[in-house]
């Protein structure tokens, strides 16, 4: 079905490859994992397969990569797309149209299907998916996790043979992350072929046939189910990959009152949003003090990157108050306690290169403090680089790296692990601690389980724009 004979690749940019002599045979009705460190080829060799590599993206290809008996250097990508869906670590940039109905029926049009034919797929397709509330919206009012679900749901609904799925996991909730493994188990029972990147593959462990792990470019080891589950911890950990069982973080809750703290240098007072006629969230009140890492949690499209945004001042809000040290701040005096590393990080890297983009944010860091945290995250050797040349996971290290440096009273982390392997998880769990330490007061809205449960203090939790719950974490 899926066969890559000897490849090598380089970016035009790039004068060593950034892939090595890449060998994978998967066969018809197969799940296979690419798993490994983030920047070390997956998506790469995810581009080979889908056919962005050589069609869209030129540079110095060597090999040979076959789908479905299909050299995909010689054939047209129209032909390829027929056989073909693919979903990218960032959803956005697959979007062709603005509103949900349409990106939905977009795949079906350029196949030229019947109208009626295209209607029931797509009834059927939002009926298997549940995703009725994410129809007659618009795109970009949607949060990141409804905007991956939407491109999942637009790609299924071509009924492709090969699923290529590049990190499809990254900004779902618990109940998303359910529903797509069901979804990944009901395709792969109907004969279809996936090959797919992730860093959270605890919802994979039971799906997957093969395992190709990938470091620096070249594939160090392809292991079968059985094998992979049979690693050790601390190998699994010294490959950069993340765990196997779901951390249980509601066990470690403890309810506190819901009152606000007088003492606190951050109090919150019935905070409420709207986005035009829309209500966001409402009535959201809560403390935090110099060094809380407090982290927001709920299901995709709850408000908790609204209620972020409104609390830094980027967007105001409809009613209520903010207070620090006791002094009421309307939302454009906010913007200069606060700085919000976004879940789409490519909207605030600006310069021209790796090391510039921390004097646009702040021009009297000291260069030596800047190259200690570029070697910290494993970026150093890309200082010169322009940042949209980085991968997705060395894009999100870069945005984490310039936030710590800000010199901001307040953060905020919007899914800051979303792309990252364990290692880089890890790492930015002991730099926002260490951030804590230095009396900085942090938020990180994430899914990301694993990360909560080893950095956070404190916890929030929202439900439908109504905070339902906040805890101390034991």
């Amino acid at each position: 079905m899926i066969n890559i004979d000897n490849v090598f690749f380089a970016y035009p940019t790039e004068k060593n490859h950034n892939i090595k002599n890449i060998d994978i045979k998967i066969n018809h009705g197969e799940c296979v994992l690419l798993c490994g460190k983030s920047g070390c080829g997956k998506t790469t060799v995810t581009k080979l397969v889908n056919g962005l590599i050589p069609h869209f993206i030129n540079g110095d290809l060597k090999g040979n990569v076959h789908v479905n008996n299909m050299n995909v250097k010689e054939t047209e990508m129209y032909k390829l797309s027929l056989k073909i869906g693919s979903v990218f670590q960032n959803p956005k940039s697959q979007f062709f149209n603005i509103d949900s109905d349409s990106e939905l029926a977009f795949g079906l049009e350029n196949q030229g299907l019947e109208p009626k034919y295209m209607r029931d797929r797509i009834n059927k397709v939002v009926k298997e998916l549940n995703i009725k509330k994410l129809l007659k919206r618009n795109i970009f009012k949607m949060s990141g996790g409804e905007k991956q679900i939407l491109a999942f749901s637009s790609v299924h609904a071509m009924n492709p043979d090969i699923y290529v799925l590049d990190e499809p996991s990254a900004n779902l909730d618990a109940n998303k992350i359910k529903l797509l493994k069901e979804l990944l188990i009901k395709i792969k029972n109907q004969g279809k072929t996936i090959l797919i990147t992730e860093h959270r593959i605890y919802y994979l462990a039971d799906i997957i046939d093969k395992i190709v792990f990938i470091d620096d470019g070249e594939i160090k080891s392809q292991l079968t189910r059985e094998e992979f589950l049979n690693l050790e911890d601390s190998t699994r950990r010294n490959m950069g990959l993340r765990t196997l069982k779901i951390p249980e973080i509601e066990e470690k809750f403890h309810i506190v009152e819901d009152k606000k703290s007088h003492e606190a240098e951050l109090v919150i007072e019935n905070l409420s949003c709207n986005y035009g006629k829309k209500e966001v969230f409402k009535d959201i009140s809560f403390s935090a003090s110099a060094g809380d890492i407090i982290g927001i949690l709920g299901e995709n499209g709850a408000g908790k990157t609204t209620l972020m945004r409104c609390l830094a001042g980027l967007i105001k809000e409809k009613s209520g108050n903010v207070f620090i040290d006791g002094e009421k701040l309307n939302y454009k005096q906010r913007l200069d306690y606060h700085y919000m590393i976004m879940q789409d990080v490519t909207h605030q890297l600006f310069a021209e290169s790796v090391i510039e983009e921390f004097t646009l944010t702040n021009e009297n860091i000291p260069k030596e403090k800047i190259l200690s945290i570029l070697e910290e995250f494993n970026l150093d050797k890309f200082k010169g680089k322009h940042p949209m040349s980085l991968s997705g996971g060395q894009k999100q290290r870069l945005a984490i790296a310039v936030g710590a440096l800000a010199n901001k009273r307040i953060l905020i982390f919007d899914e800051p692990t979303s792309g990252l392997d364990y290692i880089h998880m890890y790492k930015v769990s002991n730099i926002i601690k260490k951030l804590s330490k230095e009396n900085h007061i942090i938020f990180i809205v994430t899914h990301d389980k694993e990360l909560f449960e080893i950095t956070c203090n404190k916890g929030l939790k929202l439900e439908n724009g109504r905070k339902v719950k906040e805890f101390l974490v034991k």
